[in-house]
């Protein structure tokens, strides 16, 4: 919906609390990983008013409009002294309230802080409330291609913690990262994995929960920093979230998340349809057993055990030969067109001979790096010598 401020030219489009428990809120990485310095109800605001932006159209003078109505039900604030509470909330949001961003920018870092939101107009005879946007926070909020955080505003409501918000908002820039790399590829499986199991350091939680001054002790930081919060995220949004305390020496070091996405089908849109889902998960299934299938007839499995580097128990393991078949296979094909199967052959000898790195687990990650290293050394090799392209089958040794 576009949010037309030109009270000449078009009538105003307020949008209905309905239509905000449908929205969605889109923010770059740089402002989820930033410090927010505010409190729950300046960052709830901030995260309503976003939710308004349309990405598509943004609107040219940085300003969307909300109901003053809509705006205490979203809040929950049904008391008569809404009013003044609401006037007092605007005040501290802009008088207090600010994002600390730090962009990394040539052999450094840049450090930005901004105020979100420095206009907020309303008339206590209108429902309607005016808030314009920074012109510098813009950027972080419209013409994102990449780099980018998608959530759910009906999630965000129901959270009444800062701490609650701004975890949920990086386990979602985590959880948002592992689904698109699980469907578009570009990632190694275990970077996959750790978008969502994802690890932060005590230090760097801290900072962006903007408590490295306080909560000294680690039992209240572990209680109201992420029990509580993740408490309340498990029973409101769309995420089961558990955690695990990493040690180093007797102190803990850092704390790696366990992300989960509820499945259910209803009308919530941040639930996951499960037919949608089940077909997915099919399809996937389906996808893996074409690979194994090709894995199981492709004549480099066969010389792979050959040269003990896979073992019987390898090819019980679909998981094992489907990455092999996606991610192996078609660098031994570039090999072999450039050295013959014969060159295919001698790079797995100078591999089993250097078998103490190998790794039963990681079979197909470690045999993709050997190649992946190796490759590059004969392309170099047939540009200085071009005689050497020509001469197929004799191999090439690992210099």
């Amino acid at each position: 919906m576009s949010i037309i401020p030109e009270k000449q030219e078009n009538q105003k489009q307020v949008l209905t609390l309905n239509e905000l428990s449908k929205r969605k809120v889109v923010e770059h990485n740089s402002l989820i990983t930033s410090i927010a310095k505010m409190d729950k109800t300046p960052l709830k605001m901030f995260e309503l008013a976003v939710s308004c932006i349309n990405t598509e159209e943004p609107p040219k003078d940085n300003t969307v409009y909300l109901s003053k109505r809509d705006l205490f039900a979203f809040f929950k604030v049904s008391d008569n002294d809404k009013h003044s509470r609401f006037k007092q909330a605007v005040e501290k949001m802009q008088k207090q309230a600010f994002f600390q961003i730090k962009e990394e920018q040539g052999k450094g870092f840049k450090f930005k802080s901004i105020v979100p939101i420095p206009y907020v107009e309303w008339t206590d005879y209108n429902d309607e409330v005016k808030i314009e946007f920074h012109r510098e926070i813009m950027p972080y909020l419209i013409n994102l291609k990449k780099n980018f955080t998608q959530h759910a505003l009906s999630d965000i409501a129901e959270l009444n913690s800062k701490y609650s918000i701004i975890l949920y908002r990086w386990l979602s820039m985590q959880y948002n990262q592992y689904e698109h790399y699980s469907v578009k590829g570009g990632r190694r499986a275990e970077q996959v994995e750790a978008y969502r199991n994802p690890s932060i350091s005590i230090k760097e939680l801290r900072i962006i929960t903007d408590t490295v001054n306080s909560y000294k002790q680690f039992t209240r930081f572990n209680n109201d920093v992420l029990k509580t919060p993740l408490d309340e995220i498990n029973a409101h949004t769309s995420f089961n979230v558990t955690y695990d305390k990493i040690k180093k020496g007797r102190s803990i070091d850092s704390i790696v998340f366990h992300i989960e996405k509820k499945r259910m089908a209803d009308d919530n849109s941040y639930k996951l349809d499960d037919r949608a889902y089940q077909e997915d998960k099919a399809r996937k299934a389906e996808t893996e057993d074409q690979l194994v299938l090709q894995a199981m007839d492709s004549p480099y499995t066969k010389l792979l055990m050959e040269h003990f580097l896979l073992s019987y128990l390898d090819l019980m393991d679909k998981k094992i030969l489907a990455g092999l078949q996606k991610n192996v296979y078609p660098l031994y094909d570039e090999l072999k067109d450039l050295r013959g199967l014969n060159g295919v052959k001698d790079h797995l000898s100078y591999v089993a001979s250097k078998k103490e790195a190998y790794s039963k687990r990681n079979v197909a990650k470690y045999l993709k790096k050997a190649i992946e290293q190796y490759l590059p050394t004969v392309k170099l090799q047939d540009l200085e010598q071009p005689e050497r392209a020509k001469v197929r089958g004799k191999g090439a040794s690992h210099e």
